[in-house]
């Protein structure tokens, strides 16, 4: 579908339920991580693009307090109405919990919206493919208040706050790579961030002859209530082991492979040791990939994805089965120069990159070959990396 034909269907969305034409339509995209999963809230370096694919929002401000929401992918739930003003938590399983997030959020911040709104939303994503459609629909609504309020925080801003109501509102402890990523995303450049500091770096995504190629396992992928955050716990925990012996040691990603070797033994449990070791190596592989990309060196880009995949699976214990046949299945096929699973694992997808003449094959192999052995189809998406947050009409 292409961002015209989604802007119609949103704005029809909204006459539908509100009468009327929206103010504005505003996108934001979801993202895919290149390499460094599960380092953005261990203070290491992420490497993801925004994709083509997100969530359209047709907006228009009220005259009273209310706030009625409605959405195209759910069309049987019907308009929503709240009070603006009250935030009351609502269930993470409603898409309506992310909306009234940010609006929670950006009123803690100061920025109060002085009239509630209608909004009528469209996602062009897979539903929980760990394609970043929460933090899509975050940016979206930060996005669009900034524009029609005149909140002057900008879009860097309006990530972190879309941060806080997923991590306070929602309930999930996502790192800020997410919505970074939907905010900042460049076409046709990858983001080079360090999540400590925040500071980045649009690199080139030049694959030459290759593209990306996203494949969904049609896994449900649920953070809320999976192992992510019981995964942050044991890196925080370990991180404080860690601390006790090097007590100036700001992150566990500030350790350098050679620097774990020596202090890692103060971390007493074996899944901890585990942890902490994938977000030491995974910060080292994606600063090595990054270098890699910039000179040039594609395939070294590749093993060192598969790489990562290898250290999700086994060390830090996010993958499945699902994504590990994906995984292999890249692996065993040629023409494909590297892939691994991306998101926060249990479900999902991977991400892979693949020479143009042997894209038709591998999605027609890859294809069959899980359809074969699980029982169901997997769905591939040959995607480029996309704009930020922006309005679109």
């Amino acid at each position: 579908m292409t961002i015209e034909e989604a802007v119609i269907k949103v704005k029809k969305t909204f006459a539908d339920a509100f009468g009327g034409e929206a103010d504005a339509v505003y996108f934001a995209p979801g993202r895919v991580n290149l390499i460094g999963e599960h380092v953005d809230y261990n203070g290491g370096h992420v490497f993801p693009c925004a994709l083509t694919l997100g969530t359209y929002g047709a907006f228009r401000k009220r005259a009273d307090k209310k706030i009625r929401l409605i959405s195209a992918n759910f069309p049987e739930n019907g308009v929503e109405e709240l009070p603006a003003g009250v935030f009351a938590p609502l269930s993470s399983d409603s898409w309506t919990a992310y909306v009234l997030g940010v609006v929670w959020a950006y009123a803690g911040d100061g920025y109060i919206c002085d009239t509630g709104f209608d909004l009528a939303i469209y996602g062009t994503l897979p539903g929980k493919s760990g394609l970043s459609s929460s933090a899509s629909l975050e940016v979206l609504v930060g996005t669009a208040l900034m524009d029609q309020y005149g909140f002057a925080c900008g879009q860097v801003r309006n990530a972190l706050l879309g941060q806080k109501a997923e991590n306070k509102y929602v309930g999930v402890n996502c790192g800020i790579m997410d919505q970074f990523s939907s905010a900042m995303g460049k076409k046709d450049h990858a983001i080079f961030l360090d999540c400590a500091s925040l500071s980045y770096q649009h690199v080139p995504l030049d694959l030459g002859d290759a593209s990306l190629v996203i494949v969904n396992t049609n896994k449900p992928h649920v953070l809320a209530d999976s192992a992510y955050n019981e995964r942050r716990a044991q890196c925080e925990t370990a991180f404080a082991e860690l601390k006790a012996v090097r007590p100036d040691l700001p992150s566990l990603c500030a350790l350098t492979p050679e620097e774990f070797l020596e202090i890692g033994s103060a971390i007493k449990d074996p899944d901890r040791y585990r942890r902490a070791r994938h977000a030491v190596m995974e910060e080292a592989r994606t600063r090595c990939a990054v270098a890699a990309l910039l000179g040039g060196q594609l395939t070294e880009f590749g093993r060192l994805m598969n790489a990562s995949h290898v250290s999700l699976r086994d060390d830090f214990e996010v993958s499945c089965p699902e994504l590990d046949l994906l995984a292999s299945l890249a692996w065993d096929t040629e023409g494909v120069i590297g892939g691994r699973m991306t998101g926060g694992g249990f479900g999902g997808c991977t991400v892979n990159i693949v020479r143009n003449e042997a894209v038709e094959g591998f999605v027609k192999n890859a294809g069959a070959a899980y359809r074969k052995e699980i029982g169901y189809d997997a769905s591939f998406y040959v995607l480029g990396a996309g704009e930020g947050a922006r309005c679109v009409g």
